[in-house]
């Protein structure tokens, strides 16, 4: 008969074993699109394919000298980080209203809210693109900013609120016993109880924002106002046809960044998606 002790070790190297298998499965197709992005053209797409490719930086200094990277950066980076920040000024106090005041229609204006995020966007296309025209918003990162924020707010809204409401009511009630404000309440203690949904909802926001694409053709025509979605969309068409490590280069440059907040705030992504946090 085997030992426990033994049984127990071969456990854990059998799920050692897995979830080495498992990583490398989730990690080799960053990997190639990697390489294809400091591969020669020459090497991409061709019969019968290079299984030992001649890796170049020349791609890389292409991308950055021929191309205006650095304004889709700082463009995602404007319309992405402020929405992100509006929808959190807007959507906390909003889903506290939801989570703890008792109103008519409350759970139907919750689900009202949500509803729009299911709105087809080739709907609202034609009315979003005159109102900013109005505003002379058009062809800038500032008119994403509003946009990007009011596609996400219902979802993040949704989702704190849902957080909230798994918070227990009666830490409130003895705040309220000690002299707290519904505001004190909201800011020095519901927000740091719902920290997990608020990061949570941030990061799916985030994400969203970074992914728009139909908005964000709409409105920007130029570098000035373009994000990386619709950087990529350039390398497509043209008389350089698809121009494939560029757009591998460029896709990678855009995912360092999320993945790397990503695992800074993984803690609390975790707890916000475990804990009820996109609940209804």
């Amino acid at each position: 008969m085997m030992s426990r002790t033994r049984r127990r070790q071969l456990n854990r190297a059998g799920r050692a074993v897995l979830l080495c298998l498992w990583a490398a499965f989730c990690l080799l197709p960053i990997l190639w699109f990697l390489t294809v992005a400091f591969r020669a053209r020459t090497e991409i797409g061709v019969s019968p394919p290079v299984y030992w490719p001649h890796f170049t930086l020349k791609p890389w200094h292409e991308l950055w000298n021929a191309w205006p990277v650095g304004d889709y950066l700082r463009n995602t980076g404007i319309a992405v980080i402020g929405s992100v920040l509006l929808d959190l000024v807007l959507g906390i106090p909003a889903a506290y209203a939801l989570s703890r005041f008792r109103f008519r229609l409350r759970d139907d204006l919750g689900f009202y809210i949500l509803s729009t995020r299911m709105i087809v966007p080739a709907a609202v296309a034609i009315p979003i693109f005159a109102l900013f025209k109005n505003m002379s918003l058009l062809d800038t990162p500032w008119a994403l900013m509003l946009i990007f924020a009011a596609i996400n707010l219902s979802i993040v809204t949704w989702i704190i609120r849902a957080y909230m409401m798994e918070i227990p009511v009666e830490i409130e009630h003895a705040a309220m016993t000690d002299g707290a404000g519904r505001m004190t309440i909201l800011f020095q203690l519901m927000v740091p109880l719902a920290m997990p949904g608020i990061v949570t909802a941030a990061t799916i926001a985030m994400i969203f924002g970074v992914n728009e694409f139909l908005f964000t053709l709409l409105i920007s025509y130029t570098p000035s106002a373009q994000t990386m979605s619709v950087g990529l969309a350039m390398f497509t068409g043209g008389s350089s046809g698809i121009i494939f490590n560029l757009i591998a280069l460029m896709s990678f440059i855009l995912f360092v960044p999320l993945c790397i907040i990503v695992f800074m705030i993984q803690g609390h992504l975790s707890r916000g998606l475990s804990m009820g946090a996109v609940k209804g």
